[in-house]
């Protein structure tokens, strides 16, 4: 049985790694992760803002640049696997799911808890 807290979670786990839902921000002011909102249809996205603008990928680039900082991962395993040019993206890291799901959680709470104060 899934746990609820799981469910809400906008990632998924494979053998190579995961892959996470975004809601990406250009010109966001800064590059930094700001958790987990649920989006109207029910789904889960992990709010990204990044100071690029959305212009010839660089939003992309700098969100594939951010989250691979964030999760202590090397660029070439951070992908963008759709959303282009949407700010709903679906993106793909390679390493170890356990690992990349632990830090995205601790990420995710820390910047929660961060909005609630």
């Amino acid at each position: 049985m899934v746990a609820k807290e799981a469910f809400k979670e906008p990632w998924r786990y494979s053998a190579a790694g995961i892959s996470i839902a975004l809601r990406v921000t250009p010109r966001g002011g800064r590059d930094d992760i700001d958790g987990i909102e649920q989006l109207a249809n029910g789904r889960s996205v992990l709010k990204v803002r990044v100071r690029a603008i959305a212009d010839g990928g660089e939003a992309n680039k700098a969100v594939l640049v951010l989250l691979a900082k964030s999760l202590g991962v090397p660029k070439a395993s951070v992908r963008l696997l759709s959303g282009a040019t949407s700010r709903l993206k679906q993106i793909a890291v390679d390493g170890d799911p356990a690992r990349l799901g632990e830090t995205l959680r601790q990420l995710a709470s820390a910047k929660s808890k961060d909005q609630g104060n």
